[in-house]
């Protein structure tokens, strides 16, 4: 007799295998990859490389210890890779290579700050990478025993952008591009300045040229959206502006015959709704920017939404003879692959289903690619396609051992129509054992951004939620991406309109459902969705318990205090509070919370720089002064993305707290 199996825990976050990246060898024989992985007695995450045989046999580690190894890319020829590490010094990771033949890992780097990306030059004999050097005070602090206990004195802030969420105040230093000698080590700046960035830089095929992203404006800070596509010459020299038009650009990537650049991105400032486009850009500026997928409604971003493993965005692959380009894009709650013809900008879908496809490559010859590939059912996975026959194959076994140990429930995908009678996607998740005959209790899960997706993609949570006994159901209302611009725009300047409007509607279809009992409804939702759910509190008393996570409240104190800063005023007009107080008092949540019944949980991180813990503060004293049961939950030490990559013993609490808010009080 078969063994029942256990319903899924909070602590299998421990068990957790996932994979920050993957790479596909030039030959197409092997993958390296990246594998992340909690350690319970530390707390802390260890990553090590490993290799999957293309062509049988299993995957072996090729790195170990306790550190992290990340980022591994091949060299030209495939004889070694190089990759990022801390093994050495815990604060200070440096590049590394290791032959892929044997041999240890040789340390390649001495540099003081923060990488980003790097590549390999075509001919294998140098890396270019986007670096950020220590601050001068700093560097002098950690020299000094005296100077290093005493800690910062203060902080002389001249930026108005000066902080990001996960990465805490910013150096005055600037990410510029350097080169470095692949064989002896040597560091050479290309770029300096003290005003603008330098990013995403990529090889020239001939290895003459690097090309990357900047914005010049004299103050990028009050002109963001102002990144153009720039050419220097690799050996130094004056760099050179391609003229792109205004708009947010990232991802680029040169064509075989080094004329022509591709980069992914918007035209226009400050709508941030626009699908993400891929443009093609002459190097010698004779031709103006062509975009490629104009006809398409479709948004070449990385847009689904996890809490086991990022969908990693790659810069889009131009094919051997420049015909195509190879990208990624979101759509109908999945991230796929898609070949677009340069010629006429026709659309072919490589790898496009129920599943999110995250770091992807080729071989050298385009006959094979290596992703890794996410689905509802399966955190991730290496799989491979033949570009040839379309034949896919798996190559790991990831997380295989717990996941067979557990009934995860099932997972019902629904299609309904909005109050506006626009098409909308839902799911519907039933506990383990479900029995159609009862009445469960339920959840509605809202999701961030706004301009992201719900999709077919491992939420742990969600399955744990569905562990205790609730029917587990999200949607993607109107205001994300996945579902072309109309969808995304729609909520433009008026955050809680329509929005609000189909998250009713999916919770009428819910409640219809005969094995929902509608009086034990909830409503929970993070960043974007903790708006949502702060939003709906105070406008109707449907639900019977609510919980916040990590939300906006009050846009007019969100102004300035944000890591986004002064432009969270563009989707309310581009004016500042003093000019459009009333806008963003109307679409504050705690503007209603006067209204509100439903006893509500507050979760928020002490260090959340993207929605400041004021936001939650506010919320929740508005809910206590309003009489309203509301208890506060908040996190040390722990950022924006507390959910999917924070310490795993507070990711485990907070599902904890969850629950226990949900048992409480939809008991």
């Amino acid at each position: 007799m078969a063994k029942k199996k256990r319903f899924i825990r909070a602590q299998d976050l421990f068990r957790l295998e996932s994979v920050t990246y993957a790479e596909l060898s030039p030959d197409g024989k092997h993958v390296v990859y990246a594998m992340q992985q909690g350690d319970r007695a530390t707390l802390k995450k260890h990553s090590n490389l490993w290799i999957a045989p293309v062509e049988g046999g299993k995957p072996y580690r090729f790195t170990s210890g306790k550190h992290s190894d990340t980022m591994p890319r091949w060299s030209p020829d495939g004889s070694r890779i190089a990759f990022i590490s801390n093994r050495a010094a815990a604060t200070q990771p440096q590049l590394y290579i290791i032959p892929f033949g044997g041999g240890e890992a040789r340390q390649l780097t001495t540099l003081h700050g923060d990488f980003d990306s790097f590549e390999w030059s075509p001919d294998g004999k140098a890396l270019v990478c986007q670096f950020r050097k220590q601050d001068a005070e700093v560097a002098a602090r950690e020299k000094d025993e005296q100077k290093k206990q005493r800690g910062v004195v203060a902080r002389h802030i001249t930026r108005i952008f000066y902080s990001l969420d996960g990465a805490g105040f910013l150096p005055q230093e600037r990410w510029h591009l350097w080169v470095i000698d692949a064989e002896s080590g040597k560091a050479r700046q290309l770029t300096k300045g003290d005003v603008a960035d330098e990013t995403g830089p990529r090889w020239s095929p001939d290895g003459a040229s690097i090309a990357f992203f900047s914005n010049r404006a004299p103050d990028p800070d009050m002109e963001p959206g102002l990144e153009d596509l720039f050419v220097i010459p690799a050996a130094g020299g004056e760099m050179r502006s391609l003229g792109t038009p205004p708009g947010e650009k990232h991802a680029l990537s040169w064509a075989p015959d080094g004329r022509s650049i591709l980069y992914v991105g918007q035209k226009g400032l400050k709508d941030w709704w626009q699908n993400d486009r891929l443009w093609v850009v002459s190097v010698e500026g004779k031709k103006s920017v062509k975009c490629l997928t104009k006809a398409h409604d479709l948004s070449f971003t990385a847009a689904t939404l996890t809490d086991t493993v990022g969908g990693m965005m790659m810069p889009p692959v131009w094919s051997r003879d420049g015909k195509r380009i190879y990208a990624q894009a979101s759509r109908n709650g999945g991230t796929g692959l898609y070949a677009v013809t340069v010629a006429d900008g026709a659309l072919e879908p490589l790898i496009a289903g129920a599943e999110t496809v995250g770091a992807w490559s080729f071989d050298q010859a385009q006959e094979r690619v290596a992703y890794l590939r996410s689905t509802q059912q399966d955190p991730v996975q290496l799989w491979m396609l033949d570009c040839n026959t379309r034949e896919t194959w798996q190559l790991t076994q990831l997380n295989r051992k717990w996941l067979r140990e557990v009934n995860l429930g099932a997972i019902e995908e629904i299609w309904f129509k909005g109050p506006a009678g626009n098409d909308l996607q839902g799911w519907i998740l039933t506990p383990p054992d479900f029995d159609p005959a009862k009445r469960y209790p339920s959840i509605m899960e809202i999701h961030g951004g706004p301009l992201a997706q719900y999709g077919y993609s491992f939420m742990h949570e969600f399955y744990y939620l569905a562990a205790q006994g609730y029917v587990v159901t999200f949607c993607n209302p109107r205001g994300g991406q996945g579902y072309g611009e109309a969808h995304a725009k729609a909520i433009w300047g008026g955050w809680g309109t329509v929005d609000y409007d189909d998250l009713m509607a999916w919770a009428d279809v819910i409640a219809a459902l005969p094995y929902i009992d509608t009086e034990r409804m909830g409503v929970t939702g993070g960043s974007y969705g903790g708006y949502m759910t702060a939003w709906i509190i105070g406008h109707t008393a449907r639900f019977k318990a609510a919980v916040a996570q990590r939300c906006v409240s009050n846009l007019i104190s969100m102004w300035g205090t944000s890591d986004f800063n002064w432009t969270f005023q563009q989707p309310f007009g581009d004016q500042p509070p003093t000019e459009t107080i009333e806008t963003l008092w109307r679409c504050s949540p705690v503007r209603y919370i006067g209204n509100a019944k439903t006893p509500t949980l507050v979760i928020h991180s002490e260090r959340d720089l993207r929605c400041p813990i004021e936001q939650g503060q506010q919320l929740y004293t508005a809910l206590k002064r309003a009489g309203v049961k509301a208890e506060l939950v908040l996190f040390p030490d722990e950022s924006h993305g507390l959910s999917r990559g924070g310490r795993t013993d507070r990711r485990i609490a907070r599902l904890k707290h969850i629950r226990r808010w949900f048992a409480e009080h939809m008991a």
